[in-house]
């Protein structure tokens, strides 16, 4: 039997469920000569083999599973990737968009790897030490296909953070590009992949945007956290009467603009701002027909919950009370921590705070180049609902 980490009694339910977790506290034992961010081979407390994961020994998420059962976990890793496009190229008319999610982590059964497609080019984000030692192999995998001019680099976020790794941001293979034009159902925008938030772009909302814009027809808009317009695009192209857009960053208003004459609206049809949101919502009478507020994650871990959970509750009940009878609201949360129950009793909350009549009309439609694993729900982070406040 090849050396490799040994479960606790009971524990080989893990790979029963095929979740792609394992925890600290289900390890009976690791290897004596073991290396964080290695593949090793996961047996049972009676010497089955289970799967092969990568491990991080000083996390108590410690393991994340390649291959279940006999499977070689690079040939594993390797079709899982040649699935992934598949169901890209089956599924997605690449018609409407040349952007979307290649590779969705555990969605895909590649736990810690995000493959953003830009256009021609690619942004990897890895996320654990296992995945970085994985990375080169994926670059060269991917770059062997010749199917893009660029892979690209954008390792940032809290889960690098949780297994202290620094961000890595840089080009991989292929020729450099600071930023891409994009196409989505019409609409075009462009997107930095170096000083943008995520890859860039948020390709998670695209449904939500199509939904915002089926609704727009002759309203007013306001888009708050607006980052770089989506939002305020496809409000503009369902026949906004007006489209408001506020966000703190002054770069990501610029984008805003641009992305505006790059699709030539008229600039009477909308404004951008730059200024905190929060004040924003505070000062004004927010006379608007339909209302977005797309904040950053206010939980960037857990013990964040009940400090998030009042920052929603208070933004969502100040908005309800001011916005005008028979509008809309469009609210999200991305804060990965916070489920969705709990996210739809804090909105509860907040309009009994505000003293409204409210009804969800839709909740978040999920992108198909988004797909969750039904083994693994956690990766389910991003949270909307449609509102109609009488």
């Amino acid at each position: 039997m090849q050396e490799g980490v040994v479960l606790k009694k009971g524990k080989e339910v893990i790979f029963e469920n095929r979740h792609q977790w394992i925890f600290s506290g289900a390890v009976y034992a690791f290897p004596k000569e073991f290396r964080s961010g290695a593949i090793y081979p996961v047996y049972s407390s009676n010497s089955e083999l289970l799967g092969h994961a990568y491990f991080n020994k000083s996390q108590s998420l410690c393991g994340r599973i390649l291959s279940f059962g006999v499977k070689d976990p690079m040939e594993e890793l390797y079709s899982n990737i040649e699935k992934a496009l598949e169901l890209r190229r089956s599924l997605l008319d690449l018609t409407q968009t040349n952007a979307y999610r290649l590779i969705n982590g555990e969605g895909d059964g590649l736990p810690g790897l995000i493959v953003d497609q830009y256009d021609q080019y690619l942004v990897i984000q890895s996320g654990t030490l296992g995945m970085d030692h994985l990375l080169p192999k994926i670059t060269a995998y991917l770059s062997s296909k010749k199917l893009w001019k660029g892979i690209f680099e954008k390792s940032t976020g809290s889960s690098r953070k949780e297994e202290k790794l620094l961000e890595k941001i840089g080009v991989l293979w292929g020729e450099d590009q600071e930023s891409f034009v994009i196409q989505e159902h019409g609409l075009f925008f462009e997107v930095n992949w170096r000083k943008g938030q995520k890859t860039g772009f948020f390709l998670d909302q695209r449904e939500m945007r199509q939904l915002v814009k089926s609704f727009s027809k002759d309203k007013k808009v306001l888009n708050c956290f607006s980052y770089s317009g989506g939002f305020s695009m496809y409000a503009l192209a369902g026949q906004a009467e007006f489209v408001h857009s506020v966000d703190i960053s002054e770069q990501a208003i610029g984008w805003c603009e641009r992305n505006c004459e790059l699709s030539h609206f008229s600039k009477d049809r909308y404004t951008h701002q730059a200024c905190d949101a929060f004040e924003f919502l505070n000062q004004r009478k927010l006379d608007y027909d339909l209302i977005i507020l797309d904040p950053p994650a206010f939980a960037k871990k857990k013990q964040d919950i009940p400090k998030a959970s009042r920052g929603y509750r208070e933004i969502n009940s100040q908005v309800l009370k001011k916005m005008p009878p028979k509008s809309l609201l469009l609210t999200s949360s991305c804060s990965y921590y916070m489920e969705e129950s709990l996210f739809q009793t804090i909105i509860f909350q907040a309009a009994k705070a505000a003293k409204r009549q409210v009804q969800i009309l839709s909740k978040h439609l999920m992108g198909i180049d988004h797909p969750i694993n039904i083994y693994h729900p956690e990766i389910n982070y991003l949270k909307s609902y449609l509102l109609y406040v009488d």
